[in-house]
């Protein structure tokens, strides 16, 4: 049974595959702007680089880049392997309304942020790379682009706006299985992002990045980023996991992030500077310190309602 499972996923994927490809070249077709060349497009902040450093992060600005200037990404990930389409799908991790929810306050950072800070903890964290210069042409860039599918939903039908997502995510009241969750990933998962986590290469040159992005291992988002909260992990994955059929269970949604979350991947020094109030810090966050005394493994894994009733117990009695 597995057997056959696997070979269908195998073919899912590969159609799947050849549909980000022909979608790819379409869209540099569809969306570049006329009297623009590979050359000219990055002199100067548009709206079309910062589609393009999105879609394409590791060619634009990842480890592998001819200048090591321009390096600025860790992974050979791009953007969007989590902002699917680019941000421009309604949903989960869409970029559409991001414009409108900066600057706002950050419980990680402890004081107000905008949306170049935003997009540098991306950088950082999701991306495990460097922070972009805030008056850099590739900051401005892709701050025009996020705001510009601001400006797009603004004006979107209310029928483009509706979501193409299965129920939200709710909660399993008890700790996640990771053994459980490697059986998830064994007959959903493996075929599109590896054995052992490391994803599918576009092409034999990094610089191309991944069809499938690493899910642990070293070209993966490191332990400071949001996916590790298996929460956040298992929104996304029950919104759009597997690719084109999200049709994973709550249980299984939240199991196989706990796998996922279960292996190692790169490390973000200075974590235990994040939100200086620690009142503040998601029942989840998979990293100490906390203002709790539960144990570090119920942050990671749940049960996370007592954790929750523990402080708004605090709350009550300040």
């Amino acid at each position: 049974m597995k057997t056959e499972q696997q070979g269908s996923g195998l073919l899912i994927a590969t159609v799947v595959g050849a549909a980000v490809g022909v979608a790819v070249l379409a869209s540099a077709f569809w969306f570049t702007p006329a009297g623009y060349s590979v050359a000219s497009i990055n002199a100067e902040p548009s709206v079309e680089y910062g589609r393009r450093l999105i879609r394409d992060t590791a060619a634009q600005m990842g480890p592998g880049h001819e200048d090591p200037a321009m390096r600025f990404s860790g992974t050979s990930m791009d953007c969007a392997s989590c902002h699917l389409v680019t941000g421009t799908k309604p949903g989960t991790l869409s970029l559409l309304q991001t414009a409108s929810d900066y600057p706002r306050f950050s419980g990680r950072d402890g004081g107000d942020r905008d949306l170049r800070d935003r997009i540098n903890g991306c950088m950082t964290r999701s991306m495990n790379g460097r922070e972009l210069s805030r008056d850099s042409i590739e900051m401005l860039s892709m701050e025009m682009y996020i705001t510009n599918l601001n400006n797009q939903y603004a004006v979107m039908g209310e029928t483009r706006r509706q979501l193409d997502e299965p129920p939200e995510f709710a909660e399993p009241n008890r700790a996640a299985d990771v053994e459980v969750g490697q059986q998830v990933y064994e007959e959903r998962c493996e075929v599109c992002h590896g054995r052992d986590g490391e994803g599918l290469a576009a092409a034999t040159d990094m610089r191309e990045g991944y069809l499938f992005p690493p899910l642990w291992g070293p070209d993966s988002f490191n332990n400071g980023a949001g996916m590790t909260r298996v929460l956040t992990a298992a929104n996304f994955i029950k919104a759009r996991m597997p690719l084109g059929q999200p049709d994973l269970s709550d249980d299984q949604a939240y199991d196989v992030a706990a796998y996922v979350n279960s292996h190692e991947r790169p490390q973000r020094a200075k974590l235990e500077v994040d939100y200086p109030d620690l009142t503040r810090k998601p029942v989840d966050s998979p990293y100490p310190p906390y203002a709790d005394d539960f144990p570090i493994e119920q942050h990671r894994l749940g049960p996370f309602e007592p954790i929750r009733e523990y402080y708004r117990n605090l709350q009550q009695s300040q």
